[in-house]
C-alpha cells in the first residue's frame, strides 16, 4: 500500500459543464485550473496511491466535478462533500453522495457568530446521520470555535469528526500553547481525528517547517498516530513550495515518530476510514 493524501482540491475551467457558484468569481480561482493529471505529477513520485478529495468552495453545494473525478479514477479517490445542512431530505442526499464515493462532509462557520454556528437543526441532523452511517463531519476551523465542536461531540459521541489542518493553529497568528491545549483536549472524544496538513500555511510558513514540530508532537501525544492523518492540501502546497516539502516533514524530520507511526499517519489512518468501508 502506498501513502494516502487525505486532503486535496481539484477544479477545472470547463465552466459550461461545471459552473462555479454565483458567489464566486473566476478571478478567485488560483491557480486557474488544477486537474487530477496535474495532481498525479506530484503524488506518483511520492508513492501516494490514494487521495481524499475535498469539495472546492468555488462550486458551492454542487459536488458534480468531484464526483465525476472519483468515478473516472476508480479506486484512487474518496471524497468529502459540502451540502446545505438545512435542505429537505438531508439523509437521503447524504446517502446518495455516499453511494458515489463520499465518506464525509465539510463544515465551517460563515456569518453566524462563534458559539452559535452549530446550534441549528440541520447540523444536529448531520451529526446524527454521521453517527448512524459512520460518515465524518470535517470542520475547517480556528481554535476559537473548538468549544462549539466540543459540545457537538459530547452530544453525538459516535460521530466521526476529522479536524482539518491541525485546527489552523498558527495560520493567522503565532502558534500559542493555549490553542494547542484546546486541540489536544479534543482527544477525550474517541472518534475525533486530526489532519496533520497544510504546513505551507502554518507557523513560519516556510520549509522545512521544523517550527511545527512541537505542535505536531503535542497532538501526536494526545491523539496517538491512529487518529492522525497526513495531507498536503494541494494545490496550495505546491504553489510556492513542493509536495516533498510536505511529506518530508513526516518521513524525515519528526524524530519522535517510529517507522510504524509514519506508516500510520501517512497512510493507514486515512486508508482505514476512507477506503475500507
Amino acid at each position: 500500500m502506498g501513502y494516502v493524501d487525505a486532503h486535496v482540491h481539484v477544479w477545472t475551467d470547463d465552466f459550461n459543464r461545471y459552473p462555479i457558484a454565483e458567489s464566486c468569481q473566476k478571478s478567485e480561482m488560483k491557480p486557474p485550473i488544477f486537474l487530477p493529471e496535474e495532481l498525479f505529477h506530484h503524488t506518483k513520485p511520492a508513492d501516494v496511491s490514494r487521495i481524499v478529495l475535498i469539495q472546492m468552495s468555488f462550486y458551492g453545494f454542487d459536488n458534480s466535478y468531484m464526483l465525476d473525478v472519483i468515478e473516472q479514477h476508480s479506486g484512487v479517490f474518496a471524497g468529502i462533500a459540502v451540502i446545505n445542512q438545512d435542505m429537505e431530505n438531508l439523509e437521503s442526499e447524504m446517502i446518495r453522495l455516499v453511494n458515489r464515493g463520499i465518506r464525509g462532509f465539510r463544515i465551517y462557520p460563515t456569518s453566524v457568530s462563534v458559539g452559535k454556528w452549530l446550534e441549528g437543526e440541520g447540523y444536529r441532523k448531520m451529526f446524527a446521520i454521521g453517527a448512524k452511517h459512520n460518515l465524518a463531519i470535517c470542520p475547517l476551523i480556528d481554535p476559537v470555535v473548538l468549544p462549539d465542536v466540543d459540545r457537538q461531540c459530547q452530544q453525538f459521541p459516535d460521530t466521526p469528526v476529522i479536524i482539518d489542518h491541525l485546527c489552523c493553529i498558527g495560520a493567522n497568528q503565532p502558534i500559542q500553547e493555549s490553542h494547542i491545549d484546546q486541540l489536544c483536549d479534543m482527544a477525550k472524544h474517541p472518534r475525533v481525528m486530526v489532519k496533520v496538513s497544510a504546513f505551507y500555511a502554518l507557523g513560519k510558513k516556510t520549509p522545512p517547517y521544523n517550527d511545527l514540530n512541537h505542535l505536531i508532537y503535542q497532538v501526536y501525544q494526545a491523539f496517538g498516530p491512529e487518529r492522525l492523518m497526513w495531507a498536503s492540501d494541494c494545490p496550495y502546497q505546491v504553489v510556492d513550495h513542493t509536495y516533498q516539502d510536505s511529506i518530508g516533514l513526516i518521513t524525515d524530520r519528526l524524530d519522535f515518530l517510529s517507522e510504524k507511526d509514519k506508516d500510520q499517519i501517512l497512510g493507514k489512518t486515512a486508508e482505514d476510514f476512507f477506503f475500507q468501508n
